[in-house]
């Protein structure tokens, strides 16, 4: 069995005889212990055994990794047979991250160097973006024994010469917070360098992979080993997820969520975090948007308990002096509270926190799980959590969010595969160590998990495309990379920039940048967006920025043009970029947990004992109970994850409304909503508005007409989905923007020539010409391949879309057209959901109240 879990740990007798005798000493003095991923992890290492760990914050899984590498190479140090080569190579994806393995392993290093006399130093070396010349030439000389890397700084070193001879013996690599790698292209890049790397060395290294939460942990086994002769290569799962204990709480910040102002909610919000702050030690506080932490971090500042030297925020926008000096006050226990959005859920060392607080949904199990997990750092603490709702869908969906926590159900991770753009850069750099057969490349390329079964074709296609077989785009002064002879299958690198080019393009982090925004008559300047906000724009959307209302017309470059719309509601929220979609399968157990509600109401029997399963407080119970008897009377229907309700309904303008209950997460609901729409504008010949959420969509017509539901469902779920999106996707922002991204990471495109930094905004104007002409060349160019399937599959989830549709024509998923005079209280959240701005949200609060009161006459 290629893949295996390991039910039961060593003994710690037998475990620490797998340590070299003066490092056994040292870690029995230490350490009063093992922890449960040592006792799993040491025999095994020490077997040579590759083996993937996942395990909370502050399991020691660190330490799990490296004991026995130390120990064997404090035992090659006695020995006298210690060479100066590397022997372990470390890759995180932070830069912080690396720094603080440096310090936990420096500390047992000098440590037990002290007590052996006469042995050769153990030397340890970090190698990043932040290392000057004069550090890789001492690296050169002398070159660390483990090496401390990122999977950029990897892949740059595989194509340096004389370094990577000191490769060529590694025995062991370590991928930490591999569960973040996975996810994303940065993690597809790493298994291609992996599999590089191994070509390049003499044998077989052991790999270790550390994570938190992973699930199906297999798939991410055979990610972190790859494949070999077809199979996946042997890998021992070491699961301990969940040995440490969770105290978890939701609750709501007033006694009635539909009545309270905005203002005093968020009042009532910052009064319950004070109280937490003060009866704590440390706190750390997530929110879900850069802007969310520093307007909490504001307003606890201001509320006068707090001060610059007790409370601050950390987020990617901040440099990295004021992040290290806001963890290493951390670290000292200096601060009470520390507010982040996402860059305080990774594995830096940020020393004892006794409680993490969420504001709003944390939107997936995992997230959930890995941020509470930063509180209770030593191991027999009890990981504390306390998530504060902010409204009755998202009281509903931290409820059983915890509650899955409790039973233990993660999300899938969704590890991207195919990508053509991160396969060009690894060819070219292949390319640049010496001439590659086409079928040893192809097959290297395989034993990659995340191109395990690339169509040999398309490998030919990107060949041709790196080898500048097209006349069109030379006009356009994009050079051939690599020479490929398609006769004798064989190719190799081209030209002396090449090598500069590879390395100052590599990565797959795309440049981003703000987009200035225009009137269009008069030409004015009103304000900047994000560029991931702009790309989510389609002609016709209405959105808030500065306190008014714009339409989007049209962007050019890095300009967006737009016309001001005074009496119009938002169709997408001014924050909607920054908001992490819900997971499909936390959206499926809330659909089971509407089910069970749905099924005692139609009995007409109480459902307190269902809402008491959730780990919430009194007022949340209320709120929850009191939002699924509204919605039951006045429809008598709960939309759920296998019954679709649509909902005929008209907004609080008297416009007329398609209200789709689809609770399947935004990644499936971004599809779904696309299709429906182009459906309906071609039915009734008409444009059609959007607005998405987590919990559904609704389509919004321009003109009164006579809707015929049944016949927009058969046909939606009879068109073929991708193929109906790829074309309505081309001509969106979204397409233009994400293609340059693929343009830059596959090298049709440079952020920097012969050192010189290209700017964002000539890349995007070289995108939207380039696109044209690769499409007259081939409209299944690589790269435009690349953009659809990054669109499609990683930005929204059309495969399961697909399925969705699939089983509403199976009848596997019912689905119930009812009409409405007033939306049902389900459906208000995203009515309003376009006016959730931050200048607008006592607008909201105000409409969501109208609403209610609406529906409390009809069914009172």
């Amino acid at each position: 069995m290629p893949i295996e879990f390991l039910k039961k740990p060593w003994s710690e007798e037998e475990s620490l005889s797998c340590l070299d005798e003066d490092i056994r000493r040292w870690f029995t003095r230490k350490f009063k212990t093992l922890t449960p991923p040592q006792r799993y992890s040491f025999k095994l290492i020490s077997e040579g055994k590759n083996v993937i760990i996942t395990a909370p914050t502050g399991s020691g899984k660190t330490f799990s990794a490296f004991m026995v590498i130390l120990s064997e190479l404090f035992k090659l140090s006695k020995e006298k047979r210690l060479e100066d080569k590397v022997y372990c190579v470390y890759v995180s994806p932070l830069r912080a991250l690396d720094n603080d393995i440096y310090k936990n392993l420096m500390m047992p290093l000098g440590e037990i160097s002290k007590e052996m006399e006469h042995i050769k130093e153990i030397r340890i070396g970090i190698r990043t973006g932040d290392i000057t010349p004069y550090e890789k030439q001492k690296q050169l000389r002398k070159p660390p024994h483990i090496l401390i890397t990122t999977p950029e700084s990897l892949a740059i070193i595989l194509n340096s010469r004389r370094f990577v001879e000191k490769l060529k013996d590694i025995r062991w690599v370590v991928v930490d917070e591999i569960h973040e790698l996975a996810s994303s292209k940065r993690g597809v890049h790493l298994t291609l360098t992996l599999e590089r790397l191994q070509e390049m060395c003499k044998k077989e290294f052991v790999r270790i992979g550390l994570g938190a939460t992973l699930h199906p942990i297999e798939e991410a086994a055979k990610f972190l080993v790859g494949f070999k002769d077809g199979e996946p290569r042997d890998c021992t799962i070491v699961d301990v997820t969940w040995f440490k204990p969770f105290d978890l709480r939701l609750i709501c910040p007033t006694d009635d969520i539909i009545y309270t102002d905005a203002e005093k909610l968020n009042d009532l919000m910052y009064r319950e975090l004070e109280r937490i702050i003060e009866n704590h030690h440390t706190t750390l506080v997530f929110t879900n948007t850069r802007s969310g932490t520093e307007r909490v971090v504001y307003h606890l500042k201001k509320s006068g308990k707090f001060d610059e030297d007790t409370i601050a925020a950390h987020h990617g926008s901040l440099s990295r002096e004021i992040r290290w000096d806001v963890e290493n006050k951390l670290k000292e226990g200096k601060l009470k509270a520390v507010v982040s959005s996402t860059s305080l859920e990774l594995g830096i060392d940020i020393g004892y926190i006794d409680v993490v607080v969420q504001i709003g949904s944390p939107k997936s199990v995992s997230r959930c799980v890995q941020r509470i997990g930063r509180s209770g750092h030593s191991l027999n603490d009890t990981a504390k959590g306390i998530l504060i709702g902010m409204d009755r869908d998202d009281l509903v969906e931290c409820g059983v969010m915890l509650k899955s926590v409790l039973e233990r159900k993660l999300d899938e991770i969704n590890i991207p595969r195919n990508c053509i753009d991160v396969l060009s850069q690894h060819i070219v750099g292949m390319a640049l160590n010496k001439k590659w057969s086409v079928k040893e490349a192809f097959d290297l390329i395989r034993r990659s998990y995340c191109y395990r079964d690339f169509p040999y074709e398309k490998f030919l296609s990107i060949l041709h495309y790196l080898a500048g077989h097209y006349a069109d785009l030379e006009h356009q002064s994009v050079y051939g990379k690599i020479w490929f002879d398609e006769r004798d299958g064989v190719f190799g690198r081209r030209g002396k920039y090449t090598k500069v080019i590879y390395y100052l393009n590599m990565g797959t982090i795309p440049d981003e940048v703000k987009v200035d925004v225009f009137t269009l008559n008069p030409r004015r300047y009103v304000g900047d967006i994000e560029e991931d906000f702009l790309e989510r724009l389609r002609k016709g959307d209405i959105f808030v920025l500065g306190g008014r209302t714009f339409e989007f017309r049209y962007a050019r470059g890095m300009r967006c043009y737009v016309e001001e719309r005074k009496e119009e509601s938002p169709t997408i929220p001014a924050w909607f970029s920054e908001l992490l979609p819900l997971s499909y399968d936390l959206a499926t157990e809330i659909g089971k947990f509407r089910e069970r509600i749905e099924k005692r109401l139609r009995k007409n029997k109480k459902i307190d004992d269902i809402i008491t399963e959730l780990p919430v407080d009194e007022r949340a119970r209320k709120a929850i109970k009191d939002y699924f008897l509204a919605q039951y009377r006045y429809v008598k229907i709960i939309p759920t994850h296998r019954k679709i309700v649509v909902e005929i309904t008209r907004d609080l303008k008297g416009r007329k409304l398609i209200v789709f209950h689809t609770i399947f997460g935004r990644r499936v609901n971004d599809a779904l909503s696309r299709l429906f729409a182009i459906v309906l504008g071609k039915l009734l010949r008409t444009d059609v508005r959007i607005t998405v959420s987590d919990n559904g969509f609704s389509l919004m017509i321009s003109k009164e007409r006579n809707l015929d539901v049944e016949k927009l469902i058969k046909e939606a779920t009879e068109t073929d989905i991708r193929e109906t999106l790829r074309k309505n996707i081309r001509r969106t922002e979204l397409m233009k923007r994400r293609f340059r991204h693929c343009a830059a990471r596959g090298f049709l495109i440079l952020k920097n020539y012969k050192g010189h930094k290209i700017s964002v905004r000539k890349q995007q104007i070289n995108a939207e010409k380039l696109i044209r002409i690769c499409e007259s060349i081939d409209p299944e160019f690589p790269i435009i391949e690349e953009t659809y399937r990054e669109i499609l599959e990683d930005l929204m989830d059309v495969k399961r879309a697909d399925n969705i549709l699939r089983e509403i024509r199976e009848g596997k998923i019912k689905y119930k057209v009812i009409e409405t005079k007033i939306p049902s209280p389900f459906a208000h959240n995203l009515i309003v959901l376009g006016e959730a701005d931050v200048v607008l949200m006592k607008d909201r609060r105000e409409r969501l109240m109208e609403l209610h009161e609406k529906i409390m006459r009809e069914i009172s």
